[in-house]
């Protein structure tokens, strides 16, 4: 048998805000609760016991969170969580005419910086994050690429009409990314593995990898 390994130094960027009891939550969902299951004082072990909801700190929206019929994680191809990066600055609005400048393949995964993740513990965080606007969410779904980031806490607000043109579309939404500025004129890949739950959406950990 014949074997090489490679001493190659690769850089990566975390775009993942910590997630604690802390960490704040949408309005109306439910607070993240983390208790001792085992001290290792007493127990010869640390465990701990977790309350948390699908979407909280920086996640991933499967389709059935916002489409009846839609699939939960646990039914996505795992090659859809991992896929080539494009970075799109964002911070003074959205433009359809711009983004149809960029170069967006299909399969990318397309990651949008506002900067609004720099409120993202002030109370006004979640009225004041901009809206993708619903033209631009058809053009990536046409575009047919994997998923959606943004570094704020989703596409839109109430009633959701981009979640749901993204998602019954097959693209899958990542919300509350940081450190996203890392990626300006960036070559990367991205890697946004959730837990593999029956569910709607979950907690991610989101990296880049640049190239």
């Amino acid at each position: 048998m014949y074997y090489r390994c490679y001493n190659r130094h690769v850089s990566i960027i975390d775009l993942s805000v910590p997630l604690n009891e802390q960490t704040p939550v949408y309005p109306g969902d439910p607070a993240t609760s983390i208790k001792p299951a085992g001290v290792f004082v007493e127990d010869g072990y640390n465990d701990h016991l977790i309350s948390v909801g699908t979407h909280v700190g920086t996640h991933i929206d499967a389709p059935f969170h916002m489409i009846a019929d839609g699939k939960t994680l646990d039914q996505i191809p795992v090659e859809q969580f991992v896929g080539r990066g494009c970075y799109i600055e964002a911070k003074d609005g959205f433009d359809l005419e711009a983004i149809k400048q960029a170069d967006i393949r299909e399969g990318d995964i397309v990651l949008f910086h506002t900067g609004i993740i720099a409120r993202y513990k002030e109370p006004s965080y979640y009225e004041k994050y901009p809206k993708l606007p619903e033209d631009i969410a058809r053009y990536l779904v046409d575009m047919k690429v994997k998923m959606v980031g943004m570094d704020m806490s989703g596409p839109d607000h109430e009633p959701f009409k981009t979640h749901k043109i993204l998602l019954g579309g097959g693209v899958l939404i990542i919300e509350n990314l940081t450190d996203l500025d890392q990626l300006a004129d960036k070559e990367f890949t991205v890697y946004a593995l959730p837990i593999k739950l029956e569910v709607d959406g979950a907690p991610a950990r989101v990296i880049a990898q640049l190239a």
